[in-house]
C-alpha cells in the first residue's frame, strides 16, 4: 500500500495538516520519496490509528509522544495493531452532551435540579450550559441516578464513590503491570512471533469482559464476608 499524504489523511480520518503536524513532532516516520512525492504505507496508517486510540483515552500530546518513543519508528503495522488491540478493549466511554429531555430518557427517570446537583458532585455529569449537560460516563448514568435518588447524605455518596474509584484505579494499575510483565514483555523479548501476536490480539479482546465479571463477583463475595464479620456472634 502506497498512499499520498491526502490519501493517508483520508484513510486515517484526520486532516493533511494533522498528518504533517504529527510528522513534525516525530510521531510518524518519514515517507518514502518517489521524485518529490512522499508515499506512506501501512505502518504510517497504523501509527496514526494508534495516536487516535491514545487520544480517546484522554492522553495529552506530550504523553502520547512519550508512549510512542518506546515504539521504534520502523515498527511494522502488525506490531502497531497489537498496541491498539491491547488498548482499545479498555478504552473508556466517550462523554456525551445531552439536553434535559434526552438526559431523562437515558436515565429512565426525571432528573430535577437537586438530583442533577448530586450527580454533578459525584462527577457523573457536568453542566455545559442551562440546556446542555455532559454525561461523563453514559453507561453509569442510570445506576448513578438511582444512587443519587436514595435518601442518603451526599457526603456518604461522595465518600463511597471516592473509595470505589481509588481502589479500582489501584487494582487496574496492578493488573496492567502484571499483564505487561508476564504477557507483553515475554512476547517482545521472544522475537514477536506472528502466531503469538495473533494470540495476544485475541486475548486482549476477550480479557475485559472476563475481568469485569470476575471483579463484580469477587466484590460481592467481599461485601458478604465483611457484613458477616461485622455481625456479633
Amino acid at each position: 500500500m502506497e498512499l499520498t499524504v491526502d490519501e493517508l489523511a483520508s484513510r486515517a480520518g484526520v486532516t493533511v495538516r494533522t498528518v504533517r503536524f504529527y510528522a513534525g513532532r516525530g510521531l510518524l516516520p518519514p515517507p518514502k520519496l518517489r521524485g518529490r512525492t512522499g508515499l506512506y504505507g501501512p505502518a504510517h496508517l497504523a501509527r496514526l490509528e494508534l495516536v487516535r486510540e491514545l487520544q480517546s483515552l484522554g492522553l495529552t500530546l506530550a504523553s502520547i509522544e512519550k508512549h510512542l518513543q518506546k515504539i521504534p519508528l520502523d515498527a511494522p503495522a502488525e506490531d502497531l495493531a497489537l498496541q491498539r488491540a491491547l488498548l482499545s478493549p479498555w478504552a473508556p466511554e466517550r462523554p456525551e452532551d445531552l439536553d434535559r429531555h434526552e438526559l431523562d430518557r437515558r436515565a429512565g427517570r426525571h432528573l430535577d435540579d437537586d438530583l442533577l446537583k448530586r450527580l454533578e458532585a459525584l462527577g457523573v455529569v457536568e453542566f455545559v450550559s442551562d440546556d446542555v449537560i455532559r454525561v461523563v460516563s453514559p453507561a453509569l448514568l442510570g445506576i448513578s441516578a438511582e444512587l443519587a435518588a436514595l435518601p442518603m447524605p451526599l457526603d456518604t455518596l461522595i465518600a463511597s464513590h471516592e473509595a470505589v474509584d481509588r481502589h479500582t484505579t489501584a487494582l487496574a494499575a496492578e493488573l496492567q503491570r502484571v499483564f505487561q510483565d508476564t504477557v507483553v514483555r515475554p512476547y517482545r523479548e521472544g522475537g514477536r512471533a506472528p502466531e503469538e501476536r495473533e494470540r495476544l490480539m485475541d486475548m486482549a479482546g476477550k480479557l475485559k469482559p472476563l475481568m469485569i465479571q470476575s471483579l463484580v463477583t469477587s466484590f460481592q463475595r467481599a461485601v458478604d464476608k465483611t457484613i458477616r464479620q461485622s455481625v456479633p456472634d
